[in-house]
């Protein structure tokens, strides 16, 4: 018997391997990168587009996405200098998903898929899980109802977990780590210094697992 079909949101992310190879475990593929610019030549869209070679997906749709280029985020932005007492607001940060979602309970209803899957990952702190839980559930409600599924889903399997979690998680279900891309430059190498570098350096880790675009080809 065919498994049911899922669509999954990657933008070419570790998340995004990891919530692609779970549910490949379940169901069939249609992946959905989403991008407000054109990003044909970007490594995020790139490691997306290897992503989509190596999970072979039943269908794969770029969405185009460029009237929210006019808008201006509402998410605060972070201080240039790295400040630990920086907190995002959580609030805008998930109103802000849900072009997304909306794109995809679309694609759910064309494909009949059972679910969708997202990478939001929020962590373990209580307020901040709180938040996004009860976003999640709303979402869920507001799905369904206009896909006419009862049963379709949003599955958000990495919304608790740490960094490290999500690395060793996706070792369990055979990830494709190689195929991801974390750095905020557009280099051909990850630079390891901003943001994007230095989370994934230290997810790897405190994973005690090696990230493969660490390793130097001699």
């Amino acid at each position: 018997m065919a498994k049911d079909l899922a669509i999954v949101l990657n933008n070419g992310s570790v998340n995004s391997a990891v919530i692609s190879a779970l549910a490949a475990q379940k169901h069939r593929l249609v992946m959905l990168y989403g991008q407000v610019v054109d990003q044909s030549g970007s490594r995020g869209r790139g490691a997306y587009d290897q992503q989509v070679a190596h999970f072979k997906p039943y269908r794969e749709h770029t969405l185009s996405m460029p009237f929210l280029s006019a808008v201006q985020t509402s998410t605060p932005q972070a201080p240039t200098v790295p400040d630990p007492r920086y907190r995002p607001e959580m609030g805008p940060a998930l109103m802000e998903l849900l072009p997304l979602v909306a794109l995809a309970s679309r694609f759910a209803a064309h494909y009949q898929a059972a679910a969708i899957y997202m990478g939001l990952r929020v962590g373990p702190g209580l307020d901040e899980l709180a938040r996004a839980t009860e976003f999640g559930q709303v979402w869920n409600e507001l799905i369904q109802l206009p896909c006419g599924q009862g049963e379709l889903e949003l599955m958000l399997p990495l919304l608790e977990l740490e960094p490290w979690q999500v690395v060793d998680v996706g070792h369990q279900v055979g990830a494709p780590f190689e195929k991801t891309w974390s750095c905020t430059a557009d280099s051909p190498e990850p630079c390891w210094a901003c943001r994007g570098c230095r989370g994934r350096e230290a997810a790897f880790q405190q994973s005690a697992k090696a990230d493969p675009l660490r390793l130097v080809k001699r």
